[in-house]
């Protein structure tokens, strides 16, 4: 029963679309029927979503609140081109459109998709996965956008635009709490006007979370949970009628004992090492006497001034940020060493800022010509301290059972290490794109963007003791590349009618040159890995059908990539090693199709549908011809399911009494995916993350004009449990598991107070 009614979701699913799930309050207070109109800022300038030649999805701040969500991983459940690669800590994770992303350790290598806040880059991939907190909306534009986003967007950029102060005093109180670990949520904002032309907003936010795995080696106590805390101020100034300033400033702490991965399969030798019973994506426990775990800082500054001067906008936004990250982490996953299953643990703190400058001028709109041109610059410097500690033990003769090293005769040995390592990236950038409006209903767009690449690393380790996972002493090891890019965008958009317009265009994407820098760095290791390109063509229809009741866009691509940078074999001084580098060419196509409904004034229904095929066109042979570890071609990607679909509604219903009735449903559905490309078929099988969908339902009470509302909520209704990493290289030939908090079914309540 429970499966046929998640088909069935999922078939709604496949016939109403991605969500673009905006506030609708505006049009619901004047009792129009039709969907709010939609702006965006994907091409650097408002515009209505409609207009724009670009696939993107939009989700609003209120929708991810509504919904208990509360990072971007919690936003793939909503976009269903975007796929998050969960990992221990957060400068390990990755996110994918389209079935492309980056998965690297390397402090050399960047991401494929960028996030950008307003106006400001994050570089590291980490940063980006901070609490959304007074998110005004969410826009996932996919597919290359480096015309207009830079380097690190040749799979795609998320743009959040968070909320601004409003004209009077006012704001709001929200709390919750949910089951299956204790999870309480607190946060606020309060709009200060300062003078009759600055206004002010300060939001904070505080949430904990237990965690949904018990860690059996401390007492059963439960793991993979979080303590967040931070503030937010905006401050928006217009000292002239054609000048405004505006001034952000964050602070970020967080604690998390996340992510320790379980042992999901297990051999039989290892029954006796007190391992939980492996139950695939359903075991809940681990045995670990080190709590894999992750301390977090981040903030930063931000300055934007937009000056109106003889009808342009001069825009400049400048940033300082910085980031840094604690990770401690149990690399053998059991309560204490044994005979040939030795102990593995690491520390590597790390550090990191970058500084951004843009410059741009933007034209005004209904001219023959429309652009945007500016200049850009960004320096990112990172370092890391990583420090691995083994206990390794032999015992004579060798035993046949799963012995301890605290055993009566072995021989103990403390292998250790400790790496220094860092990168600076230097980014300089000219960029450039343009519109004519040839007709009414005919416009040709072009752009172009040239990139200047410096990018700098140093490594040294020193090893007292050589074991496993601890390569001897190397170093010191310092390198430097530059490289030079031109990368831009050409298209066509045509209006069929007042309310549907088709655009078709290319683009070329582009991410630059890395190092593959990571703790155990070797000779083998240090050239150059070479910048990323991408050819990608898009074709799209969007359409506003039924009095502006009804919004259905389509989109199809197909994009390549060439020297895709990804971990793969390689040979380098006749040593057959498997690190990142340019793991050779792949490619993506599909189609895409996002829908925003409101049938009646009090009911609106939002979803989308993807299918992707993304697949290995050819990896990279070693020059020694050994293919033994090569990606055959035609493998799926990773994180790329073929099918992804999410249907949500939203319906209020008016009492006419003190308060409404507010009802609520999501589904989502994907099909089975990768976790792991590997050379070897058994591993791609074993680490295939089966297809499952996902039902939360919720029901609460509003006041008429939105002063309160009381929202209670259910998570996973049909308890679906899956995994969202599967990965290879447990003890004994294990697999391990990463479950994630909507892998299994919890409750909630919400409130909200708005003054």
């Amino acid at each position: 029963m429970k499966k046929a009614i998640l088909i069935a979701g999922a078939g709604i699913a496949a016939l109403l679309g991605a969500p673009q799930a905006l506030a609708q309050a505006a049009a619901a207070a004047s009792g129009d029927s039709s969907v709010a109109e939609i702006v965006v800022t994907a091409q650097k300038r408002e515009e209505r979503l409609q207009q724009v030649p670009v696939a993107v999805s939009v989700i609003s701040g209120d929708a991810i609140a509504n919904r208990g969500s509360v990072s971007l991983e919690s936003a793939q459940y909503l976009v269903p081109t975007l796929n998050f690669r969960k990992s221990g800590t957060n400068i390990n994770q990755s996110l994918f459109l389209r079935g492309v992303g980056t998965s690297t350790f390397s402090i050399a290598g960047e991401p494929s998709i960028s996030t950008v806040v307003d106006g400001v880059v994050y570089s590291r991939a980490g940063e980006a996965f901070s609490d959304l907190i007074d998110v005004e909306r969410i826009e996932v534009l996919r597919g290359p956008q480096g015309t207009l986003f830079g380097k690190n967007t040749s799979a795609g950029v998320i743009n959040i635009i968070t909320k601004r102060p409003g004209d009077k005093f006012g704001g709001f109180l929200d709390g919750g709490f949910f089951t299956n670990g204790d999870e309480y949520r607190l946060r606020g904002a309060v709009d200060v006007p300062l003078a009759a032309n600055v206004k002010s907003r300060v939001t904070a936010f505080y949430s904990s979370y237990d965690g949904n795995i018990h860690n059996l080696a401390h007492g059963g106590e439960r793991v993979n949970g979080y303590e967040h805390y931070g503030v937010r101020g905006i401050v928006v100034a217009d000292p002239t009628p054609d000048l405004t300033l505006t001034i952000i400033a964050d602070y970020r702490k967080s604690d998390d004992d996340c992510c320790a991965e379980l042992i999901g399969t297990l051999p039989t030798n290892l029954a006796a090492g007190g391992l939980p019973v492996p139950r695939g994506d359903k075991t809940r426990q681990v045995n670990q006497d080190l709590i894999t775990s992750a301390t977090e800082k981040s903030g930063g500054i931000s300055l934007q001034a937009d000056w109106q001067v003889a009808g342009q906008t001069v825009t400049y936004i400048g940033a300082y940020r910085k980031y840094d990250n604690t990770e401690v982490r149990d690399g053998d996953w059991l309560s204490r060493p044994y005979v040939g299953l030795g102990q593995l643990h690491d520390l590597g703190p790390q550090t990191s800022n970058t500084l951004t400058q843009e410059l741009r001028l933007t034209s005004p709109t209904g001219q023959f010509f429309t652009y945007v041109v500016g200049a850009y610059y960004s320096r990112a410097h990172t370092e890391r301290t990583f420090t691995r500690n083994d206990i390794v033990c032999s015992l004579s003769p060798a035993p046949t059972v799963l012995t301890p090293c605290t055993t009566a005769g072995t021989v103990v040995t403390t292998p250790t290490g400790t790496a220094d390592f860092g990168s600076t990236f230097k980014n300089l950038a000219l960029f450039g794109q343009g519109t004519a409006n040839l007709t009414d209903r005919l416009r040709l767009i072009g752009g172009l963007r040239y990139t200047h690449d410096k990018l700098d690393v140093f490594h040294s380790r020193t090893t007292v003791l050589a074991g496993p996972g601890i390569q001897p002493s190397f170093g010191p090891f310092a390198a430097s590349t530059s490289h030079d890019n031109v990368s831009g965008k050409a298209g066509a958009q045509y209006d069929l009618a007042p309310q549907t317009t088709v655009y078709a265009t290319y683009a070329r994407g582009y991410k630059g040159p890395a190092y593959n820098v990571f703790y155990n760095l070797t000779a083998t290791g240090t050239n150059v890995i070479a910048a990323e390109t991408a050819d990608s063509f898009e074709a799209g229809m969007k359409n506003t059908f039924l009095d502006g009741r009804l919004i259905l866009n389509l989109a199809a691509y197909y994009a390549k990539y060439h020297n895709f940078q990804a971990n793969n074999p390689d040979t380098v001084a006749g040593v057959l090693v498997t690190r990142f580098t340019n793991a050779g060419t792949v490619s993506t196509r599909g189609g895409e199709l996002d829908l925003l409904f409101r049938p009646m004034r009090d009911l609106s229904v939002s979803g989308g549908l993807a299918y992707t095929d993304a697949h290995v066109d050819q990896f990279k042979i070693p020059t020694n011809g050994n293919n033994t570890g090569v990606v055959p071609s035609g493998t799926r990607l990773a994180y790329a399911p073929k099918w992804k679909g999410s249907l949500a509604a939203d319906y209020r219903i008016r009492t006419g009494s003190a308060f409404d009735v507010v009802l609520g449903a999501q589904t989502s559905y994907q099909s089975s995916q990768i976790s792991q490309p590997d050379a070897v078929l058994a591993n791609r099988i074993a680490t295939r993350i089966h297809a499952y969908g996902l039902v939360d339902l919720s029901a609460g009470i509003a006041d008429p004009d939105d002063r309160y509302r009381v929202t209670f909520q259910v998570k996973n209704l049909f308890d679906e449990s899956f995994a969202a990493a599967i990965t290879s290289g447990g003890p004994g030939g294990s697999y391990r598991y990463i479950i994630p908090r909507e892998a299994d079914r919890y409750y909630g309540v919400t409130g909200r107070f708005n003054f």
